[in-house]
C-alpha cells in the first residue's frame, strides 16, 4: 500500500483553464494531467463555475477527470466516479443554516436597491448562491459591505466573494452563505476523505479563491495571477504568520513558465517533493 497521497484541489479558470492573457507553455497541461492520473493523487477542481460548464472545460481543453468537484464557488460539492456525478446533499445541509430557511428570491429583493449590481443569468444561481456583475470602476469594498449589513438585518450570515472576469473586463460578486466558501468546502472534504493539511494543496490565481490562499492550508498562486490578488495574498499571510504556506510560482520549475498547469505541477514540487519522480516522468 502506498505511504504518500496527495489531495490536489486547483481552481479552473486562469490556473489550469489557459483563459487568460499569459503564455501557456506548451508541455504543462499535458504533464499535469499524467500526473493528476496516478492513484496517489486525489484530483478536486474548486471553482466558480457550475457542473454543466465545468464539464465543458474538461472536455475543450483536455484535462483530467477530478475525483471531486466543488462548484459554483464552493456552494456545491460533487464525487465523480467513471463520469458520474453524485452531489453530497451533507454539503448543503451544512451551509443551509447561515440563511435562516430564506429563500434565494427574498435575498434577491433584498438587494435590489444596492447601486451597480447586476444579476448574472440564471444558470450562474442557485439555491446556496446569488450572483451579480459590478462594473471595475465601482467601490468594491462599499458595495460589498451593503451587502452584509442588509443581510444581517434580516438575520442572514453571508460571505461575499469578489472576482474578475478577465476575458469580460468585468467584476464578479457571489453572495454565498458565510460558511460556503471555497475554503469551507475544502476543509469538509478533507475531514471527509480523511486527508491531513500537509497532504493536501490547493492552487488558484483570482481573488474568489483568496479565503484559501490566505488559510493554513498549502497553496500555491500561480505566475499569471494579477499583481492585486498576488499583493493581497502576501500581506494577509504576513499579518497572520501564515507566509510558509503561500507559494508564488515563479517559472523555477523544469523550464516551464510558471503560468496555469505550470505553476500549479511547481508549486506541488515545493509543497510535496516526494512526488518528484511522477512530476518528471
Amino acid at each position: 500500500m502506498s505511504q504518500r497521497r496527495l489531495l490536489l484541489c486547483t481552481d479552473m479558470d486562469r490556473t489550469v483553464v489557459p483563459n487568460g492573457t499569459q503564455a501557456e507553455h506548451p508541455d504543462a497541461r499535458k504533464r499535469f494531467k499524467a500526473f493528476c492520473q496516478h492513484p496517489d493523487i486525489t484530483l478536486v477542481y474548486v471553482t466558480g463555475r457550475h457542473k454543466a460548464l465545468v464539464q465543458q472545460a474538461i472536455k475543450n481543453y483536455s484535462l483530467p477527470e477530478p475525483d471531486y468537484a466543488i462548484t459554483d464557488v464552493g456552494s456545491k460539492i460533487y464525487r465523480i466516479k467513471q463520469g458520474h456525478w453524485t452531489e453530497f446533499t451533507a454539503w448543503q445541509q451544512e451551509i443551509a443554516p447561515s440563511w435562516q430557511g430564506k429563500s434565494h428570491a427574498e435575498l434577491k429583493s433584498w438587494l435590489s436597491k444596492i447601486p451597480g449590481l447586476s444579476l448574472q443569468e440564471s444558470h450562474k444561481q442557485n439555491s446556496h448562491k446569488l450572483s451579480y456583475y459590478l462594473p471595475l470602476y465601482a467601490d468594491k469594498e462599499t458595495v460589498k459591505a451593503a451587502i452584509v449589513a442588509r443581510l444581517q438585518k434580516e438575520g442572514v450570515e453571508a460571505s461575499v466573494i469578489w472576482s474578475v472576469d478577465e476575458p469580460k473586463k468585468v467584476g464578479l460578486l457571489d453572495v454565498l452563505p458565510i460558511n460556503a466558501t471555497k475554503l469551507h468546502a475544502i476543509e469538509f472534504l478533507q475531514q471527509e476523505l480523511g486527508y491531513r493539511h500537509e497532504e493536501t494543496i490547493f492552487a488558484g490565481d483570482s481573488g474568489n479563491d483568496m479565503p484559501v490562499l490566505k488559510s493554513a492550508v498549502q497553496s500555491i498562486l500561480v505566475a499569471n495571477a494579477s499583481a492585486e490578488v498576488k499583493k493581497a495574498a502576501l500581506h494577509s499571510v504576513e499579518q497572520t504568520g501564515l507566509q510558509s504556506s503561500l507559494y508564488l510560482a515563479r517559472a523555477q520549475y523544469c523550464g516551464m513558465n510558471a503560468n496555469y498547469a505550470a505553476g500549479v505541477l511547481e508549486g506541488v514540487a515545493h509543497f510535496a517533493p516526494q512526488f518528484q519522480d511522477l512530476l518528471k516522468a
